[in-house]
């Protein structure tokens, strides 16, 4: 009986050949393992490969590191059991949170944010449960290509200004911590080249560290062993729709996540499309609930399994423990908190860029027309409506640039197409690509 619920629920694998090494041509599957020290080995590897962008949004937010740890790991496993261990996958922080949190934070309290978070990945559990009733050709009407670009687009270049005053204030730290993460990407080959975002906050920190700008008190106070830096919830509905368009980013991702992740192992993942996106919702709850972080699926992960060709489940298990292991040292927190304004700064203007430049990928690889006057005038306005910036009150809520600017290319783009059909006027795009979503883990 123990074994029959263990295999339901993906926590049984075979092993792999001899449990040492993979065949040439093939790959060890979700539901295979090898040996426990080879095993560990890739779950050691999956944890360099999230840490640096697991811990760098806690650290442009201000919201504990060890909290963010502890959630991602739980997420990580909950996700694991959730799609059945059919879906190799770590939940780490999502940068698509950073703007309404950090929004959220400076208008109230952390506490607010956090509020924010859970309702976000109510959402997205709900449009999870519709997805695994109904399918995702509906996500795809509401969000092509045009759309889902430029969403995401706008939450890049939203958080620009985030970086002025690292700019302004420690030029030195902010511009040579972008410097070190631009030459570590293409200066080193394998692993370390995608760990250049890491790279470069340790090259930033130095930087910082020899101009005295590091503040290693609070390193001093905090203990070795303790819970991780938890905090409750508050929910105020005024800031909602600050955090809402996150949820059409993390349906993007998990959708490519699970369509990457099936024609590597070729294998069909898209049934379970709804249980990927029901588990990062209720783990992005969770977290929310307890004062982490959002999270999402990882490009990052995606990478180690591709070099590595293992993609078992059980290496994740070792991932997501490390997880929360780490999550239980105060100290080890609290010198992440120290990273200074300038390094966040000139990581920021990498991180918050590509997001942007992301955007624009997904207009490329569909090939979106913007000779057509409704793709051009959608992505435009609201692109703009997002670099902005506004806050405007609306009957007590408030509705901020990422808000605004999702509220206005969802607006004007089916507005334009629903009169241009009724009026026999919609233009004849010059080469039309069949719609296929985002890829995984973009925004961290």
């Amino acid at each position: 009986m123990a074994s029959s619920f263990r295999k339901r629920w993906g926590l049984t694998w075979n092993i792999h050949g001899d449990g040492k090494t993979i065949t040439p041509g093939q790959v060890v599957k979700p539901d295979e393992r090898l040996a426990a020290p080879q095993t560990i080995g890739i779950g050691l590897q999956h944890v360099m490969a999230m840490f640096g962008s697991t811990v760098l949004v806690p650290a442009l937010t201000g919201f504990p590191p060890t909290a963010a740890l502890f959630f991602s790991g739980v997420g990580t496993l909950l996700f694991l059991v959730i799609t059945k261990g059919k879906v190799p996958s770590y939940l780490g922080s999502s940068f698509a949170f950073i703007a309404p949190m950090v929004a959220a934070t400076s208008m109230h309290s952390m506490a607010v944010a956090s509020g924010g978070i859970i309702v976000t990945g109510a959402a997205l559990a709900i449009v999870g449960f519709i997805v695994h009733k109904a399918g995702t050709r509906w996500i795809h009407a509401v969000m092509p290509p045009a759309v889902m670009g430029t969403i995401l687009a706008l939450i890049g270049l939203n958080l620009a200004g985030a970086t002025t005053d690292g700019m302004v204030e420690v030029p030195l730290t902010t511009f040579g911590t972008t410097a070190a993460i631009i030459i570590a990407a293409v200066l080193f080959r394998g692993f370390l080249g995608r760990l250049s975002i890491l790279v470069g906050i340790i090259v930033g920190y130095l930087l910082a560290l020899v101009q005295n700008q590091i503040d290693f008190q609070p390193v001093a106070e905090a203990a070795w062993i303790g819970l991780p830096a938890f905090h409750a919830p508050e929910f105020r509905f005024d800031v909602l729709f600050l955090f809402l368009p996150v949820v059409f980013v993390l349906v993007a991702e998990n959708i490519g996540h699970v369509r990457t992740v099936g024609l590597m192992t070729r294998t069909n993942l898209d049934p379970h499309n709804g249980r990927a996106l029901i588990a990062d919702g209720v783990a992005t709850m969770l977290s929310g609930a307890g004062g982490g972080v959002g999270t999402t699926t990882y490009a990052e992960n995606i990478g180690v399994m591709a070099s590595s060709r293992i993609y078992s489940t059980a290496a994740y298990w070792v991932a997501g423990a490390v997880a929360i292991s780490l999550a239980f040292f105060p100290k080890f927190g609290a010198l992440i908190a120290t990273i200074p304004v300038g390094v966040a700064a000139g990581a920021g203007i990498i991180l918050y860029g590509m997001i942007g430049i992301m955007g624009a990928r997904i207009w490329v690889n569909n090939r979106v027309d913007f000779s057509n006057a409704i793709n051009l005038m959608a992505a435009g306005a609201g692109l703009i409506i997002a670099i902005a910036d506004p806050i405007i009150d609306v009957a007590g809520m408030q509705f901020g640039g990422i808000a605004l600017g999702t509220i206005a290319v969802l607006a004007i783009y089916h507005i334009m197409t629903g009169i241009a059909r009724w009026r026999d006027t919609e233009p004849i795009e010059d080469e039309a690509a069949e719609s296929t979503p985002v890829e995984p883990g973009q925004l961290g």
